[in-house]
């Protein structure tokens, strides 16, 4: 078996695969993941997976995700977010060619895929204002659940601040100014958008498919197609793309003896 484990700021998301292709997802709160599952030795995070995922049959365990470039993860082979979103999002669309846009709790990716390879990427992690903890902060001012939030893309009020604090700030002043909430979400929802629309204008395609926990804004999901014109194409379980990439690379990369009857 093979499992993959996509680090996440606010999320820790894994991938459990057996020979057969059989695959099993799993979510944990990030904080949580870490108490309880993990412990430090000698520099080194060491995790339970007996008790994470109640089986001793794993083989090999590939990690990514924000949390890679921080946490050592002790026996596991760590590869780049990016690469890793791009071979999960082909193996579940089937598709070759595409954009894929990957937006996550602290760090917003776009990649170019052509081919089934990836021809160039650009990311942003140096400001939460495209990514999901801005949307958790939004939804947080205006007192509604991320859900509620999504739900909003019509007569938008225009949020012209780009720094993730101080839209904080603005929001709470277009709501003393008497904005509904309805207009000032939908504001919300396309500074995301306006955030990663240059990246997605550089690296574009006919079809464009988006991966990670934001992919649910079903808001973003319209103003993508209204704005890019493009095809929106979502994997199956579009937060585990990362996670399933991981599988997916260490199956292909193991002998074959150990993969059966896999093919990649």
């Amino acid at each position: 078996m093979w499992l993959g484990i996509d680090l996440g700021s606010r999320t820790v998301k894994t991938a459990l695969m057996d020979e057969n292709q059989q695959i099993s997802y799993r979510l944990f709160d990030t904080i949580k993941f870490y108490r309880e599952f993990g412990r430090l030795e000698n520099g080194r995070l060491q995790v339970d997976l007996h008790k994470l995922l109640g089986t001793d049959r794993i083989q090999t365990v590939t990690s990514t995700g924000y949390g890679r470039q921080n946490i050592n993860l002790a026996g596991a082979r760590s590869i780049p977010e990016i690469k890793a979103h791009v071979t999960g999002a082909a193996h579940t669309t089937g598709l070759a060619d595409f954009t894929l846009l990957d937006l996550g709790g602290q760090d917003s990716k776009v990649a170019l895929v052509r081919g089934g390879r990836m021809a160039d990427f650009q990311t942003n992690d140096k400001c939460a204002a495209s990514t999901g903890r801005y949307l958790e902060n939004m939804a947080a001012v205006l007192d509604i659940s991320l859900e509620k939030l999504s739900l909003y893309y019509q007569d938008p009020v225009d949020l012209t601040s780009t720094c993730a604090i101080f839209g904080e700030t603005e929001l709470i002043g277009r709501v003393v100014e008497g904005c509904s909430t309805a207009r000032l979400a939908a504001g919300v929802n396309h500074t995301i958008f306006k955030r990663i629309r240059p990246m997605l204008q550089q690296l574009s395609s006919q079809v464009l498919v988006f991966t990670g926990g934001v992919a649910a804004n079903t808001a973003l999901q319209e103003i993508i197609r209204r704005e890019l014109g493009v095809r929106l194409v979502l994997p199956p379980e579009p937060q585990y793309a990362g996670a399933l990439g991981c599988c997916l690379i260490a199956a292909a990369q193991a002998p074959a003896t150990e993969r059966k009857r896999f093919i990649l």
